[in-house]
C-alpha cells in the first residue's frame, strides 16, 4: 500500500482539479497529468520527518531588536538622603543616563551636587501619588538664581528649553510604550494641564486694549519625580533622566505617608478651574500633599 500527496504549482493558472489528490490503495498514475509544470511526491513519513526537523514557522520572522529601545546604561550615580518628620529613613541612589539624555542628566547632577549654587538639600517632596512621589524643586528659585549668578554661573532656568527638546526627542523615538516605568527618575519640563491664557481688558495710554494673562506658571526644570510603578500619565510632562539603582524600599516608605485628599470632583472646584479662578490653582497644588515633612536632608555625587 502506498499513499502519497501531490502538490501542483503554477503561477497565474487556476487548477481545474483539487490540488490535494485523495489517497488510494494503488500507486499514483503518472499519466493523470501529462504536462505538469512542477510536481513533487512526498510520502507521509517523509513529510512528518521534514516537519519534525524544522519546527519553526515557514514564514519570515521579524525581530524587535532596536538599539533605541534598549534600556540606557547609567553613566553617573548620585544620592538622596531622605527623612520623614526629621527621622532619617535611608538613602536613594540614582543612576543618570549621561549618554542618552546628556542635558537632563547634567542638569539633575549639577543641582544634586550644588556645583551651581543651588541644591535639593533641605527641600521637600510636595506630592505623594499611588505610582510616584514628586519633589517640589527649588521653590525659592529667585534667591537661588541670584546666588548662582553671583557665583559666576548661569541661572537655573537657562537650560529649560534644552530639556523640552530632549523630552520631545525621547517621545519621538521608534520604541513605543511607557517612558516613566517603575524606578524611573525624571524632571518635570512642562505642565499639560496648564490652562490657556485668559483675555482681559487693560487701560494703556487712555485706551482699552485686550491683553493675555498667564494662568499658572511653567515648570522651572527643577521639580522631579521618582516612580514606584509604571506611570504612563507622566509621559506628557516628564523627561526621564535616570533610574533608582538602590533604595526602592525608601521610595515605597515615602509612598505610605498620609496625604491631603484630592477633591477635584467637587462641582465648585470644576467651575472655578473652568473659569480660570486662581483659587482653584492654589487648591489643586494642595491635593495629595503629605501631612508629614518628607525632606532631602543631603544629596551629592557618588565617586
Amino acid at each position: 500500500m502506498h499513499c502519497s500527496t501531490r502538490l501542483f504549482y503554477h503561477h497565474n493558472i487556476t487548477p481545474t482539479k483539487p490540488l490535494l489528490a485523495h489517497c488510494s490503495a494503488s500507486p499514483p498514475n503518472p499519466n493523470s497529468n501529462p504536462n505538469p509544470v512542477f510536481r513533487r511526491d512526498f510520502t507521509s513519513s517523509s513529510l512528518l520527518l521534514l516537519l519534525a526537523n524544522n519546527p519553526r514557522p515557514l514564514r519570515a520572522e521579524t525581530t524587535s531588536d532596536n538599539a533605541a529601545c534598549a534600556d540606557p546604561s547609567p553613566t553617573k550615580q548620585v544620592f538622596l538622603d531622605i527623612s520623614i518628620d526629621g527621622e532619617p529613613i535611608g538613602r536613594i541612589i540614582v543612576g543618570l543616563y549621561g549618554d542618552a539624555v546628556p542635558g537632563g542628566a547634567a542638569r539633575f547632577g549639577e543641582i544634586v551636587s550644588g556645583s551651581r549654587g543651588v541644591s535639593y538639600r533641605r527641600k521637600e517632596f510636595v506630592k505623594i501619588m499611588p505610582n510616584y512621589v514628586q519633589h517640589g524643586g527649588l521653590r525659592s528659585y529667585g534667591v537661588d538664581a541670584e546666588l548662582a549668578q553671583r557665583t559666576g554661573s548661569n541661572s537655573a532656568a537657562a537650560a529649560v528649553g534644552g530639556l523640552v527638546s530632549e523630552w520631545e526627542k525621547q517621545r519621538s523615538e521608534e520604541c513605543r510604550g511607557t517612558k516613566n516605568v517603575a524606578r524611573s527618575v525624571g524632571i518635570i519640563v512642562r505642565d499639560p494641564l496648564k490652562p490657556p491664557p485668559k483675555m482681559k481688558l487693560v487701560a494703556r495710554k487712555g485706551k482699552l486694549e485686550m491683553d493675555e494673562e498667564e494662568m499658572g506658571k511653567d515648570p522651572n526644570g527643577t521639580e522631579f519625580v521618582i516612580t514606584s510603578r509604571d506611570s504612563p500619565e507622566l509621559d506628557e510632562s516628564v523627561l526621564v533622566v535616570g533610574r533608582v539603582v538602590q533604595g526602592m524600599d525608601v521610595v515605597e516608605r515615602m509612598g505610605q505617608v498620609k496625604t491631603v485628599q484630592e477633591n477635584s470632583t467637587s462641582p465648585y472646584f470644576r467651575v472655578a478651574k473652568l473659569i480660570g479662578d486662581k483659587r482653584a490653582v492654589v487648591a489643586e497644588r494642595g491635593f495629595n500633599r503629605p501631612y508629614s515633612k518628607v525632606v532631602v536632608t543631603n544629596c551629592g555625587v557618588i565617586g
